[in-house]
């Protein structure tokens, strides 16, 4: 899972029209979609040239280049060219054996024998062996690092919670039978999981680190590391020659790559603020562009000399609301009864006082309809069939009446115990229409009697926003932000009581007991596993601690020129060295 580059940042200025105090009846279905997702090109191909590839982003990126380390999805963004996982999947997101290393399954046995390709080797022309593939999860299970990937699927393994203690110096459930130089490592489970067969579950983790480059860089200094900063090592298409930290990122062909030859002879990313974005496209600056923003899609989508390829997203934006804070003694999401947002009554009143249907309809073109439950459609029979949280103002006020809530004087309501209620919401900057999104979210929430400020009084910058959010910043009591997915549809590792990501806090016994459930031995049957789906979406419906604002539609313009850019799901389609430039 990776953050998405954006939260909720379009808005609209004028919600607080009349229709904006009616029910309404949307039912968040998603998007007919009729984008193509790979590109043609035009012209007899160029041999080699440059791709120019332009990533929309309004903050600098961080650049952790590092997939243990990483957390948000401009770093993902910038080093795509390079990065590549150690298994191939097809287009509905089975792993196959076409990518760096194969997977066996033994469910008598409770392992996963990993086989890495003989010619699978970095860019600085080393072997990629077994000890690279155990150094990965040693990135992530040692506390040094503070990686956020340490979740309680990866504690399914064989004596990772004791090498995270401190109480083995390694993993024994990592296992490798050829030594530390062999091609194969053994992992040890304590119970097989359904989703083990997706790309993207959270029990294998599916990428390798270079042990022979990292080694002698301790743990603690990793993520700082001009290694990692830097130089970076990754055994993709292609290799980074040059970071301008922030702004730009350089590619050569990996000349060592185990697939195709790659075909270009450069790639270069480069941020691109959102406000100049459409101006860019129109004069044809780059050759792609990602993350447009889709507030101004009515603008942009018949830009001349390009294609747009799109395909619904694996990702989210939501609504959530602070319950409590991280222990990093015990390692575990700790609710706090007496959060400003621990009553479920202001939650759900909260969420039914958005009007996020015409905000869809008007701002995104049909591209974010409104979500509906915390599994997406794109996920098909395990996505709830059910209309989520629709604008009804008369359903809020009743809520909130009913719990306690009593409306003062001045029109504003105090909390059960008769004192001023003010809630702190966050919101991240970025586009033209975050601010005004923004006041209507706090417009709406004024019409049921909530005194809502933003937190810090303003729009808060991408980084420092979810450094707050991670930290558990007291001055935030609700904020709004989105999820990349991983295409295993299992939320465990986003809700789970020792998840870090589970930003919301929100931890019951019944919570983790559904949790379970989905990914139980039990689940190996389908029909029990889409049961479980649902049981567990319908569960976080009424709690509301976490509720679905949009869903999202992929779409990246990509010219004419060029040939073999993909955004499929298969990987063997979607490979960087498949692209090439024509004339």
């Amino acid at each position: 899972m990776v953050l998405l580059s954006t939260a909720l940042v379009l808005t609209l200025a004028a919600c607080g029209s009349k229709s904006s105090n009616s029910s309404s009846s949307s039912n968040g279905s998603t998007t007919k979609l009729s984008f193509p997702i790979t590109s043609k090109g035009s012209g007899s191909v160029e041999k080699g040239g440059t791709l120019s590839i332009g990533i929309v982003n309004d903050s600098p990126f961080k650049g952790v280049f590092n997939e243990e380390l990483y957390t948000d999805n401009f770093d993902a963004d910038f080093m795509t060219p390079a990065s590549e996982a150690l298994f191939g999947t097809d287009k509905d997101f089975t792993i196959n054996d076409k990518g760096a290393a194969t997977q066996k399954l033994d469910q008598k046995a409770k392992t996963a024998t990993i086989t890495l390709k003989d010619n699978v080797k970095w860019s600085d022309g080393q072997p990629v062996t077994a000890r690279d593939i155990v150094y990965a999860y040693e990135i992530i299970a040692n506390p040094d690092t503070k990686s956020q990937r340490y979740t309680e699927s990866l504690q399914n393994i064989e004596g990772m919670t004791e090498y995270n203690a401190g109480k083995a110096k390694t993993i024994s459930g990592l296992e490798m039978p050829d030594g530390d130089n062999g091609k194969t490592v053994v992992i040890h489970f304590k119970e097989m999981k359904p989703g083990m067969k997706q790309g993207g579950n959270g029990y294998i983790w599916a990428n390798a680190a270079p042990y022979h480059y990292l080694k002698d860089v301790a743990f603690k200094d990793l993520m700082s590391s001009d290694k990692i900063r830097k130089k970076p090592l990754f055994f993709g298409p292609y290799a980074i020659s040059k970071i301008i930290p922030g702004q730009s990122v350089e590619f050569v062909p990996n000349k060592y790559y185990y697939g195709p030859k790659p075909k270009l002879s450069k790639i270069t990313e480069e941020t691109v603020s959102s406000a100049s974005a459409p101006s860019a496209l129109k004069n044809k600056k780059y050759d792609v562009l990602r993350e447009m923003p889709q507030d101004n899609f009515s603008d942009w989508k018949k830009s001349d000399g390009y294609t747009n390829l799109g395909q619904q997203d694996l990702a989210y934006s939501y609504i959530a609301f602070k319950l409590g804070k991280w222990d990093d003694k015990t390692g575990e999401n700790v609710m706090d009864a007496k959060a400003k947002m621990a009553n479920k009554s202001l939650r759900q009143a909260m969420v039914y006082a958005l009007n996020n249907d015409e905000i869809s309809t008007k701002f995104y073109a049909g591209l974010r309809p409104r979500g509906t439950t915390l599994i997406p459609p794109v996920f098909g029979d395990y996505h709830l069939d059910d209309k989520g949280y629709t604008l009804n103002i008369k359903k809020a006020n009743k809520l909130l009446d009913d719990a306690g809530y009593k409306k003062g004087s001045d029109g504003y309501r105090t909390d059960p115990d008769g004192k001023k209620l003010t809630i702190n919401f966050a919101s991240m900057a970025g586009g033209e229409t975050a601010e005004p999104i923004a006041q209507d979210y706090i417009q709406q929430w004024k019409k049921i009697g909530l005194r809502v400020k933003l937190a810090t009084g303003r729009l808060i910058e991408f980084n420092s926003f979810y450094d707050k959010i991670q930290n558990d910043d007291k001055g935030i009591d609700v904020f709004s932000a989105a999820w990349g997915l991983s295409s295993e549809p299992s939320p465990y590792d986003l809700f789970s009581a020792k998840a870090p990501f589970n930003y919301s806090r929100f931890a019951t016994a019944e919570n983790t007991k559904l949790l379970n459930d989905i990914d139980s031995e039990k689940a190996e049957d389908s029909a029990y596993r889409v049961k479980a789906f649902k049981a567990w979406q319908k569960y976080m419906l009424d709690q509301a601690a976490v509720v679905p604002t949009f869903y999202r539609t992929k779409v990246e313009p990509v010219s004419n020129k060029v040939k073999g850019y993909s955004i499929s799901n298969d990987t063997t389609v979607a490979n960087y060295a498949n692209i090439e430039l024509t004339k």
